[in-house]
């Protein structure tokens, strides 16, 4: 398949003074199949998973709720299959400094209720979803706003109305790459009947994307979720068949299996026991292409053994004893890349050659030795277990890595699965879990300050080890306050130098997107962050 790349572009516009985000072109090339037209009310029916929290856009930062939310909310801009930013609700975005934006919303766009999306349902979506008493999972989101507290319920007084239409955004320190962060799902507007009950909305969202709920009991919890074409949409993402049936599949298997057997229009993952046929199963309707994904398991400094010297000791041991190399290889047949990195070979501003990234090398002496010195300051006890979720496809590699564990450092390690994704994510949000966790990361939007800021910043909204280091906090800081993508580069460099010293994860691989389609299905495109382009798939 055809490789997407990530448009260095995005990055480098987005920092220059007085630019204006306005009348880009959207698609790119077709992944697979024929371009011609196909049934206008087919409902494509694809995997995914049942959402951790009700649909709401800023209590949402799972992939499962995030595949939803994208198809029936539509943001100021989208991004298009390379991952460059589309306008979609804005007319333009001017940046006329790295701390000051304007805003010009398009005219008569409609959420599905029939009200207008206006000024209004940016800066009241954004307040909400910034108010610590909402408690909602991508509040960090908002924290360049001015305003913005973690410590208090306050308004977002950098947001400023001008017009129905039009609306200022004030940050309170440089964040270059701020447009491009705002196709993300958190920055999504609501409309005003949400704020009646936002309990009931989550349950029952009404959006402004390209789809729509199909009615009531559309949302059948663990089962899946039908959605169908929303005809008041006007933006880019023209939506080229009936709508989507989303499918919660307990295992990658099952849905692989329905794949074959025409059950199922559009996976995008293959199960570790097909990776080595699906391409010949398939033949040009694998895809097997890279992805905005990075993959790793987190220890939190709260497990015993893992604070201090003593700890910083174990997660070098732990990194060391993996054979990254060994592992892609033979369980997942090439289809990942050890990791050199916190980031992904896709984003601009990743390397190979961070000081420091010999710890991701496979040395089982150096990993004993380090063990030892560990074993010095506190004996070791206990078993180190890896949680995963049974239902992603996840099992073989976990056993492979806790294999290499037992092997090379002598102690008991295993898997801890949990049936679902959702139960297992509930755990790692509410600190219920004692284990150490499969963690790793697909780009809300295509810039290395995503990898890096929601996951490791103190207090972020994905930093689900707790990880707190004044350092690395001030070395993402600067790095995101220079409009010279070079220069913010090299700061986010030194950022994962910190990184790779304390491992408050380990990384592991970059992901490719693998996955399918079925025969008569058309038009098929892998986005930048693995997820299909689903409106312009026919069949």
């Amino acid at each position: 398949m055809k490789r997407n790349k990530i448009a260095l572009s995005g990055l480098a516009l987005l920092g220059a003074v007085g630019l204006m985000l306005a009348g880009c072109s959207g698609g790119g090339d077709n992944g697979g199949g024929s371009s011609s037209g196909g049934d206008a009310t087919a409902i494509i029916r694809t995997n995914g998973s049942e959402p951790q929290n009700p649909l709401i856009p800023t209590n949402t930062n799972e992939v499962g709720g995030g595949k939803i939310l994208d198809s029936i909310f539509a943001g100021l801009v989208y991004y298009d299959g390379t991952g460059a930013p589309v306008n979609d609700m804005a007319e333009s975005i001017v940046t006329n400094d790295p701390q000051n934006l304007t805003v010009t919303l398009k005219k008569g766009q409609k959420f599905t209720d029939g009200t207008e999306v206006k000024a209004d349902n940016f800066i009241k979506a954004w307040n909400y979803g910034a108010q610590l008493s909402n408690n909602q999972v991508s509040s960090s989101f908002f924290e360049d706003i001015v305003g913005f507290s973690y410590d208090a319920d306050s308004e977002l007084t950098g947001l400023q109305k001008v017009d129905d239409y039009t609306f200022t955004i004030a940050l309170s320190k440089p964040a270059a790459d701020f447009a491009l962060r705002l196709g993300y799902s958190a920055f999504f507007p609501l409309p005003d009947v949400a704020f009646n009950d936002m309990a009931a909305f989550g349950e029952n969202p009404i959006g402004n994307g390209p789809y729509k709920l199909k009615g009531e009991g559309a949302w059948q919890h663990n089962v899946q979720i039908d959605l169908v074409k929303n005809d008041d949409y006007q933006g880019g993402r023209t939506v080229e068949n009936g709508g989507l049936s989303i499918i919660f599949y307990a295992t990658q298997d099952a849905a692989y299996a329905d794949l074959l057997g025409g059950n199922v229009d559009v996976i995008d993952g293959v199960p570790s026991s097909s990776l080595a046929t699906f391409q010949s199963d398939l033949g040009d309707r694998a895809v097997n292409q890279p992805a905005a994904i990075f993959q790793s398991f987190t220890i939190p400094e709260r497990l015993a053994h893992f604070s201090g010297e003593e700890g910083k000791l174990r997660r070098q041991a732990i990194s060391m004893a993996i054979n990254r190399d060994e592992i892609t290889k033979t369980i997942f047949q090439g289809s990942r890349t050890p990791a050199s990195d916190f980031t992904s070979p896709v984003i601009a501003g990743w390397s190979d050659s961070l000081s420091g990234a010999d710890v991701l090398k496979f040395n089982a002496d150096k990993a004993k030795q380090l063990w030892a010195q560990a074993d010095a300051i506190s004996p070791w006890s206990g078993s180190l277990q890896i949680a995963y979720n049974a239902d992603g496809g996840h099992q073989s590699w976990v056993d492979a890595v806790t294999n290499s564990l037992k092997n090379t450092l002598g102690i008991d390690s295993s898997g801890a699965p949990y049936p679902t994704f959702k139960e297992l994510r509930s755990a790692v949000t509410n600190r219920s879990i004692e284990t150490t966790f499969r963690s790793g990361w697909q780009a809300d939007y295509p810039g290395a300050y995503n990898f890096l800021a929601p996951l490791y910043a103190t207090g972020a909204s994905s930093n689900d080890g707790d990880y707190s280091n004044p350092e690395f906090d001030a070395q993402i800081t600067a790095g995101i306050a220079e409009t010279d993508l070079e220069a913010q580069n090299a700061d986010f460099a030194k950022a994962q130098e910190i990184l790779l010293k304390d491992l408050p994860a380990i990384p592991l691989w970059y992901s490719n997107v693998t996955g399918g389609y079925a025969e008569g299905v058309n038009n098929v495109q892998f986005g930048w962050n693995s997820v299909p382009l689903y409106y312009e798939i026919t069949k």
